[in-house]
């Protein structure tokens, strides 16, 4: 009978344990249901946020913002609406913005996370209106502008100087969304994506200001996002620790074609190079390095050894994709080799490695960094890595026989 009754007490006390754990994994998930950001900063990952600046319903200018907390570094994607791709909704090759609808959203970032394949933590969206006000709300957005910029037929005209200018609503509006005839895409993305980049910095700026209680309602009315304000905060309060100098850009590049009666911007490889370059980033981002090489750009120096025209060049258009800086392109003593070959001055192991694996080549020389002197007042600057081109690249990686 004693043995029943102690039995039964610890059947008891198991159930209120199980019930507990139960009720804890139930709180648990009901939390971070409603903080989704929580859930996002439990662990050691990067938080992406799509950005898109509204026109007339459609997005003039869309980035993903991909942030690291742990080593506050950060990379930014540009996905421009001609950007062409098989839409699965309606089964056809179309512009990506094809899908965009201002009360459905999450149709366009579905095709943004599959062009570059990550998750999307986070979506916010600004009208053209909305971008003016929280740009006068925040007193201006610093800009430098490479070369005056003349707009006559704006009413009233309005003139951009060259140099660091401050931007207020109306001419942050102007700013971001203006074109001209003269003007390549290159030149307007460059433009858009220097004004995100400010917008962002200004934000973190005045971060401490926009929780002012009257200010903070007004702000959070004017973004559109997949997070209420309280965890829209939380997320600002993180990315005011992102240095915005140090954010480098990239656009998702292709070959421009007609598709339907309409250019569009078919990415390379079939998409497979920009889903590299993101995987190349977010390994960047998340790399424990010591202070000097935060930052920093590596140079390049590529030789063409082969009787391939043009190889050096498209290969140069490659890299730079990859965030690097191609300081020299150029015919190798050669135009019989047989083997591409890395050689690596930067004295960082690590980072050659990184290089080597964008185009797959395991064929890496060793050579100590030095510099020739010229004579009294130059030196040869030598890159940090040369590559030599061979017979076995295929111009996107190395194919070993």
């Amino acid at each position: 009978m004693m043995k029943r009754k102690q039995m039964d007490a610890s059947i008891f006390l198991l159930g209120i344990i199980l019930a507990l754990l139960a009720g804890g994994a139930a709180f648990t998930v009901f939390v971070l249901r409603e903080d989704p950001l929580g859930e996002v900063f439990s662990g050691d990952r990067v938080i992406n946020s799509l950005f898109i600046l509204e026109k007339d319903r459609k997005p003039l200018s869309s980035f993903v913002l991909m942030y690291y907390p742990s080593t506050r570094r950060a990379a930014v994607f540009d996905v421009p609406g001609e950007v062409g791709l098989i839409i699965q909704r309606i089964n056809r090759v179309d512009r990506i913005d094809t899908v965009y609808n201002p009360q459905r959203v999450e149709t366009f970032v579905d095709e943004v996370e599959r062009l570059l394949g990550i998750e999307i933590n986070f979506h916010f969206s600004i009208t053209l209106e909305n971008l003016g006000k929280i740009v006068d709300l925040v007193e201006g957005v610093d800009v430098v502008i490479p070369s005056r910029v003349d707009l006559p037929l704006e009413k009233p005209p309005l003139l951009f100087p060259s140099g660091r200018v401050t931007l207020d609503g109306e001419k942050a509006v102007s700013y971001a969304s203006y074109l001209l005839a003269e003007e390549d895409a290159d030149i307007v993305n460059a433009r858009r994506q220097r004004f995100f980049l400010s917008f962002l910095r200004r934000l973190g700026e005045q971060n401490e200001y926009l929780k002012i209680k009257p200010v903070y309602r007004e702000f959070h009315r004017l973004i559109r996002g997949s997070a209420n304000a309280r965890i829209q905060t939380r997320l600002f309060d993180e990315l005011t620790n992102l240095d915005t100098d140090q954010a480098g850009v990239q656009t998702v590049a292709g070959t421009v074609r007609e598709v339907s009666g309409q250019m569009l911007i078919l990415p390379y490889y079939d998409g497979s190079l920009i889903k590299d370059m993101v995987r190349q980033s977010l390994s960047g981002l998340t790399r424990n390095t010591d202070g000097t090489l935060a930052g920093r750009v590596f140079t390049v120096e590529i030789l063409n050894g082969t009787a391939t025209s043009g190889l050096a060049r498209r290969t140069s258009d490659l890299l730079q994709g990859f965030g690097y800086d191609v300081i020299a392109v150029n015919n190798a003593d050669a135009s019989d080799y047989e083997k591409t070959e890395i050689i690596d001055r930067s004295g960082y192991e690590d980072m050659v490695t990184t290089f080597a694996e964008i185009i797959r080549c395991e064929n890496i020389r060793f050579e100590a960094p030095d510099t020739e002197l010229l004579d009294s007042q130059n030196l040869e600057y030598k890159a940090d890595f040369t590559l030599i081109i061979g017979k076995d690249f295929n111009g996107r990686y190395v194919i070993n026989q």
